[in-house]
C-alpha cells in the first residue's frame, strides 16, 4: 500500500459527523445504507466525475454508532480538486442527507493517512441511570441503565485496564487479527445532559437530565471493544460485580458470558488524534506493522482501527 497519493493526485482530508441511527455502519455494503456510501456518492455527484471515489476512514464505526469527530481521506486528480475546492463543502451540504455532515475538506500534508497516521481515537459512551428512563430528546444517543451507578467504583475498575494489553476478552474475534491495544484513557463522570439548559423542575428533578459518561481513548480499537468494556464496568457500577471483575476478564483473554456488549446507540466517536506533520510518515509506516505483547509470536494483519 503506498504512503501517499499517486502522481498527479491530491490527498484531501475530510472532517465529518453523522447520526448513526439509520446507517448500517461506516463501511459500504451492497443493498445497505452506509456513511461511506452516502459520502462517496455525494462526492461523485458534486465533482461531476465518473472516476472512482474511495474514502479511507480513521475508524470504521458499526451500525448505530455515531460520530462527531470522524476523519477520512480521499485521493483526487489535482485538476479536479483545484476546479471544485472552493465550493465543494457547500455543494456537499446541499447534496448529503441531514444525518451526515462534512465540516471541512483540506489538502492533507505529506504522509497523512486518515487510518494509519492516527495516534489515538477517543470515544464517549453515554448512560442514563435515572429510574424514569432517558430524556426523550436524547433517546437515540443515550443508553438507559435501570439501576443506579457508582461512578467511583467504575473509575477504580477502569484504572486496572489502562496500558497495553491483549484485549481478546473484549473483542469480537477476527481470524489472524491482533487484539493487542494500548488503552490510554478510560474514565467515568456524571455530567448534565445539556450544560446550557436550565435546571429541571418538577417531580423528576435535575437528575432526570444527568448522564454518566465514559471517555475511552486508545491507539486503536478492535471490534466491539468499547461496548464490551462499558458492559463490564456497568456490572461494577450497579454492584453486581466487584471492582476487580473487568481486570479479571481482561487477564482471562476469552469472552466472559457475564459481560454484555451494550447497545451501539450510546457510543459516539468524538475525536481522532494525529502527530505533528513532520511525524506523519513515520507513524503511517509504524502503524502498518503487526503488534504483539513481549514474548508473543507475531501473526496476522495490521489491527482493525
Amino acid at each position: 500500500m503506498p504512503d501517499g497519493p499517486a502522481d498527479g493526485a491530491v490527498r484531501v482530508r475530510l472532517d465529518l459527523a453523522y447520526d448513526g441511527t439509520d446507517f448500517s455502519g461506516w463501511a459500504r455494503q451492497p443493498g445497505r445504507r452506509t456513511v461511506q456510501g452516502e459520502v462517496e456518492d455525494a462526492l461523485r455527484t458534486v465533482l461531476r466525475t465518473g472516476l472512482p471515489v474511495e474514502l479511507t476512514v480513521a475508524g470504521r464505526t458499526d451500525a448505530g454508532v455515531h460520530a462527531r469527530g470522524q476523519v477520512a481521506h480521499v485521493d483526487l486528480p489535482a485538476e479536479l480538486w483545484e476546479a471544485h475546492r472552493e465550493k465543494l463543502r457547500r455543494r456537499l451540504a446541499g447534496r448529503l442527507p441531514a444525518d451526515v455532515r462534512v465540516w471541512s475538506l483540506t489538502e492533507a500534508p505529506h504522509g497523512f493517512d486518515a487510518r494509519f497516521a492516527a495516534v489515538w481515537r477517543r470515544y464517549a459512551y453515554r448512560v442514563a441511570d435515572h429510574p424514569g428512563g432517558v430524556d426523550p430528546l436524547r433517546r437515540g444517543h443515550v443508553l438507559w441503565h435501570d439501576r443506579p451507578l457508582d461512578v467511583d467504583a467504575m473509575n477504580e475498575a477502569a484504572a486496572l485496564l489502562l496500558g497495553e494489553h491483549d484485549f481478546a476478552a473484549y473483542c469480537k474475534k477476527r481470524e489472524g487479527a491482533t487484539t493487542v491495544r494500548t488503552l490510554l484513557e478510560l474514565g467515568w463522570e456524571r455530567t448534565p445532559a445539556d450544560p446550557h439548559a436550565s435546571p429541571a423542575t418538577g417531580p423528576a428533578g435535575p437528575a432526570a437530565t444527568g448522564l454518566v459518561v465514559a471517555t475511552v481513548r486508545a491507539d486503536a480499537f478492535c471490534h466491539n471493544m468499547v461496548r464490551a468494556l462499558v458492559g463490564a464496568m456497568l456490572l461494577v457500577g450497579d454492584g453486581r460485580r466487584p471492582v476487580g471483575f473487568p481486570g479479571e476478564v481482561l487477564a482471562g483473554r476469552v469472552r466472559n458470558s457475564a459481560v454484555n456488549v451494550v447497545r451501539p446507540h450510546g457510543l459516539t466517536l468524538e475525536e481522532v488524534g494525529y502527530p505533528a506533520d513532520g511525524l506523519l510518515m513515520e507513524r503511517n509506516r509504524t502503524a502498518r506493522r503487526m503488534r504483539t505483547l513481549p514474548g508473543a509470536a507475531p501473526a496476522g494483519p495490521a489491527p482493525r482501527l
